[in-house]
């Protein structure tokens, strides 16, 4: 068995060699805003060894810096959806139920008309989750959706904290966030 800190080693090494990329030309983020220091993190969580160890470094490492208990993972798709499965399913293989909840960018235009997917009705508390926060805006999209179902939200994790207000937007929302990694990590 992989120690937990040579686990988050290795997801660091697998981020710097897949996720993270720089160059003298900004790229354009999501945000709107540009950077010369670009991160995508799905290279990480759309592989199946890479999102089942930073499952686990998330589950050993990060999550439990929070008192209390969420019964609901979930984030804005696209970028929280593959870590919201992989780490209900994480927590399942150990014994534990975390629903996972998927929070659409806008409610359906038809059907029920939900923006918040996922057995939500049977929770109270859901952890949010997202890859990378810049100015935490889909993070806050994701939460205000969550409340507005009733889903009490005050604690969320990502992979990347870009460390360019993301963290400091959400805890006005009273969101606290816990990140894996920061950009400075990578400098």
């Amino acid at each position: 068995m992989i120690m937990s800190l040579d686990k988050k080693n290795q997801v660091f090494e697998w981020m710097k060699s897949y996720a993270y990329r720089f160059s003298e030309k900004p790229f354009r983020l999501a945000s709107g805003k540009e950077s010369q220091h670009y991160f995508n993190c799905k290279e990480i969580t759309l592989h199946p060894e890479r999102l089942h160890l930073l499952c686990e470094v998330l589950i050993e490492e990060v999550i439990p810096k929070f008192p209390g208990t969420f019964g609901a993972i979930g984030g804005l798709t696209l970028g929280a959806d593959p870590l919201t499965y992989g780490l209900a399913l994480a927590y399942q293989a150990r014994g534990i139920q975390k629903y996972p909840l998927i929070i659409r960018k806008e409610a359906k235009d038809h059907g029920t008309g939900q923006q918040v997917e996922g057995f939500h009705k049977e929770v109270k508390q859901c952890l949010v989750l997202d890859d990378v926060i810049t100015t935490g805006g889909s993070t806050i999209k994701a939460v205000r959706a969550l409340r507005e179902v009733g889903i009490e939200v005050t604690k969320g994790v990502c992979i990347l904290d870009r460390q360019e207000g993301g963290r400091e937007a959400l805890e006005k929302e009273g969101i606290h966030m816990e990140a894996l990694f920061r950009k400075e990590d990578f400098r």
